[in-house]
């Protein structure tokens, strides 16, 4: 289970036991769980790094205000109550992919979630998030991803359970499948056709939509560099 804490300081949670995590962000473990102070970030540059933290006096619907999809954007406290400011149960019960402010274009990564999220249970985007995904590639911002962080995501869609051909074709549709794997189309039926066959194992699934996707040696060398 994680934790959103309101009201507290990193010095206090150090000082009650808690051991914190990095030195980027104000997270804290106890006892297996994660505890994370309320915080909102301003981004003062490019790429995933490209961001102050601040954590005093944040609120919890300011917490939330920065997280990057409204069905991400809900919290419960000890006794049960469901804090929900951003609509994310509704969007949830709809099944669709929103983005909860502004904030979403802060890390381009987030395009790639949206797109997985929407392939992992079947969701639909919504249009102004589409909107938004196609302005974040347009203004190149895709191109600070590191090859690391697009790795991670695409081996989340393979393996993370939905159609990995909604997560591409979401991509294509926003222009932003060239901008990630540097490939211009792809064969959605064949990699729906992978996702749903019964008789290959995961792993034999993953190479095979590996192949799909990193087609020839070119493109691999252009993801790599």
């Amino acid at each position: 289970i994680d934790y959103v804490v309101v009201g507290s300081t990193q010095n206090e949670m150090l000082s009650l036991g808690y051991q914190q995590v990095g030195k980027d962000f104000p997270v804290c473990l106890k006892d297996g769980s994660q505890y994370a102070l309320a915080r909102i970030e301003r981004k003062t540059g490019n790429g995933y790094n490209g961001f102050t933290v601040e954590s005093d006096g944040v609120t919890l619907e300011e917490d939330l205000f920065r997280r990057d999809l409204t069905i991400n954007a809900m919290a419960m406290d000890s006794k049960g109550n469901v804090y929900d400011p951003y609509n994310g149960k509704q969007d949830l019960e709809n099944k669709v992919i929103r983005h909860v402010s502004k904030h979403f274009a802060e890390d381009p990564l987030r395009v790639l979630r949206a797109a997985r999220f929407a392939a992992r249970y079947n969701f639909t985007i919504a249009p102004e998030t589409l909107e938004l995904m196609k302005d974040l590639g347009k203004a190149g911002e895709l191109s600070f991803l590191v090859k690391e962080r697009v790795w991670s995501e695409t081996v989340k869609v393979f393996k993370g359970g939905g159609d990995p051909s909604i997560y591409f074709n979401y991509l294509a549709e926003t222009g932003n499948l060239e901008n990630v794997y540097k490939i211009k189309s792809l064969d959605y039926d064949k990699i729906s056709e992978v996702y749903h066959s019964k008789t290959l194992s995961s792993e034999q699934k993953m190479n095979l939509f590996y192949l799909l996707v990193y087609s020839n040696q070119e493109n691999l060398e252009k993801v790599n560099s």
